[in-house]
């Protein structure tokens, strides 16, 4: 017979249920007031926790097993707020998603085996944004190793290509010192994940627990690069000589906390900002000078504005291939600098003239008086900029009359429509976590981000599934943002275990889906490359609603455009997480695009009309098979997706 409770208690049931942010706040005094047990002799297991307490952890993702079990034990007598996941690969994106949003470091957690090799999806997501992050996970005992103990798997070995270090901890004594190490590590330099596997003999033994407060030393580890004064001046001579340069601003820009800094490196010099994906927030949409997103999916201004360019300072940003398009072709005219950290970056992808090898905030504190002090011999070139501002400002005109914002209204709901208006419910100032796909990037396309760290999403893996469970670590992070979770259909299923763990957790989350019916970036790539064959896109949802209520939650559905804002409206107003099933028009597509392999100018654009389709002379223009959007290879009429029309949710 079941002990379990009927109903598990949740805000829908339960009134007095404390929320999280509550439980933090009332842990937070414990912390401080903890006893210092330096020098006395505990366990390994509780090694750990006093270790992440001198880190300043005050939450950690995990889920218990047999290798972590020790840990879990010690666990509760230590203030940290543990949150109960759902799945291991949940665990890691909300460690990855209270990185994001806070800038601290990540905690997760997870015993051996399948409980380890759960983690690597969001290990390696965080590994290539380069968010800092610590995996702690059980291993077998020592003497197992290389056994095939039952749950042994060889974890530093698997995840060694995606962390930035690994350790394999296998005595008591080196537990706090290799946790010292790995915090270190993670968010020093270029950030990134680390992961400790620490044997359960190491647990379970005794060991006097030593903490320095000083920063380690790694011999042939450098973090910290010095700008070089010869590069400083070389660089402030392009930018005071440059005509038509654009900045090219990237994620490191929010990293080094060096918003401020790039704002007067734009109005000094009268230079437009192009935003990579991760970068956006770094520098305010608002601001006459924030041209918008640059790349595969950027507007159609900013990459020609790229490619005509006589100039572009690469800021914080790494060049990848969803940014240049064709590297042969890709800003021909232009002279390059490239700001970086991370060296091993510098003349990979793109080769530049001036490489400037320090973190963003310390390369543009010298930069600046630099280019101020040469000013004066490029006052030519600076006048010619208000005309270089003028033409880029007039190519704008075409994109607009394609947008979908300026098209008659069909009575259709499209994405867009539903990202531009939560935009306009929220002011501009929600926490927006998206998943990955079109969603993804019509989120970036039309809500206008004004400050860091206010738009969090997978960029270099592109993970599916990263939204709801990073927007969960989110809200640990920034307890009073208004999050938002952007996620299509596809993605959503394969998180959804974890609404069961906001309910839990008592906060509060909205959840909107962009429901389209369709796997929806890899249909449009059918619909343009593949001859409108969709083959496995058409994908059956349950009802979201429904599912939402199943797990304490409330949801809603919404079919047009009018219903957007008081839906939005509803869902701020609630007191818990709410879910809002979005059904938008099934077969748009993201515009504009460029193909990959293409130049980055060579873009496919939405036609100037009504229909909204993919301007077939484009997608011949770059190459690729021009596009019938009705019909298939076979002239069968594309077929309409029947999975979609599921019904009334009740």
């Amino acid at each position: 017979m079941s002990v379990l409770p009927i109903e598990l208690p949740t805000a829908a049931n339960d009134p007095m249920l404390v929320c999280a942010a509550t439980a933090i706040q009332q842990l937070a005094h414990t912390r401080a007031t903890f006893p210092d047990h330096r020098g006395q002799v505990l366990s390994g297991a509780q090694i750990i926790w006093e270790s992440l307490l001198r880190e300043h952890v005050e939450v950690i993702f995990g889920y218990p097993g047999g290798a972590i079990m020790p840990a879990y034990d010690a666990m509760i007598q230590y203030p940290i707020h543990h949150v109960l996941v759902r799945h291991e690969q949940g665990g890691s994106h909300m460690a990855d998603g209270y990185a994001r949003a806070s800038g601290r470091v990540g905690v997760c957690l997870g015993t051996s085996g399948p409980g380890a090799t759960n983690l690597v999806t969001g290990i390696a997501t965080a590994m290539l944004d380069s968010i800092p992050m610590i995996a702690i996970t059980g291993q077998v005992h020592a003497h197992l190793l290389g056994s095939d103990a039952f749950q042994e798997i060889d974890i530093t070995g698997v995840t060694l290509p995606i962390t930035k270090h690994n350790y394999l901890v296998t005595r008591a004594e080196d537990i706090a010192p290799t946790l010292r190490e790995a915090f270190y590590i993670a968010r020093s330099g270029r950030p990134g994940p680390v992961l400790v596997d620490i044997c359960k003999n190491a647990q379970q033994e005794k060991a006097p627990f030593v903490w320095d407060d000083a920063p380690p030393t790694l011999p042939g580890y450098r973090p910290v690069h010095v700008p070089k004064s010869a590069e400083i001046e070389k660089a402030a001579a392009l930018i005071n000589n440059a005509k038509r340069p654009v900045i090219l601003a990237g994620q490191g820009v929010m990293k080094a906390n060096a918003s401020d800094l790039l704002t007067q490196l734009a109005e000094s010099t009268g230079t437009p900002i192009a935003m990579t994906l991760l970068g956006i927030g770094g520098f305010p949409a608002s601001h006459p000078l924030n041209l918008g997103m640059m790349g595969m999916h950027g507007e159609a201004w900013v990459n020609n504005a790229i490619q005509e360019s006589d100039l572009l300072i690469a800021v914080g940003m790494r060049f990848d291939d969803r940014v240049t398009g064709r590297l042969a072709t890709y800003a021909p005219y232009a002279k390059k600098i490239h700001i970086e950290l991370d060296p091993s970056e510098i003349n990979k992808n793109v080769k530049v003239d001036v490489a400037i090898i320090a973190d963003c905030r310390a390369a543009l504190s010298e930069l600046l008086p630099a280019i101020a002090k040469g000013a004066a011999a490029g006052d030519g070139a600076r006048g010619e900029r208000s005309k270089w501002l003028a033409r880029i400002d007039a190519s704008k005109g075409d994109s607009a009359v394609r947008d979908i914002q300026t098209l008659p209204d069909s009575g259709k709901l499209f994405a867009a429509h539903v990202i531009h208006d939560l935009w306009r419910a929220t002011s501009g100032n929600a926490l927006v976590v998206s998943d990955v796909g079109q969603h993804q990037m019509w989120e970036a396309q039309y809500y206008k981000h004004d400050a860091p760290r206010m738009l969090l999403t997978s960029g270099g893996l592109g993970t599916m599934g990263f939204a709801l469970p990073a927007a969960i670590g989110a809200r640990f992070a920034r307890p009073n943002a208004d999050v938002w979770v952007v996620v299509g259909d596809g993605g959503f299923q394969m998180t959804a275990c974890e609404l069961t763990t906001l309910a839990q957790e008592n906060i509060k989350v909205n959840i909107a889906i962009i429901n389209n019916g369709y796997l929806g970036m890899v249909r449009q790539w059918q619909q343009f490359f593949y001859g409108g064959r969709y083959v496995s896109t058409p994908i059956r949802s349950p009802e979201f609603v429904k599912l939402a209520e199943a797990h304490g939650l409330e949801g809603r559905r919404v079919t047009n455009r009018g219903e957007v804002m008081d839906t939005v409206a509803w869902a701020k107003s609630r007191p818990g997480s709410v879910l809002i099933d979005f059904r938008v028009e099934q077969e748009d597509s993201v515009y504009p695009m460029v193909p990959a392999g293409a130049d980055l100018h060579d873009m496919i654009r939405r036609t100037p009309d009504a229909s909204g389709t993919a301007d077939a002379k484009a997608v011949a223009a770059v190459g690729s098979a021009a596009v019938d959007t009705a019909k298939n290879v076979g002239g069968m009429a594309a077929n309409h997706n029947p999975i979609f029309e599921t019904g009334a949710d009740e």
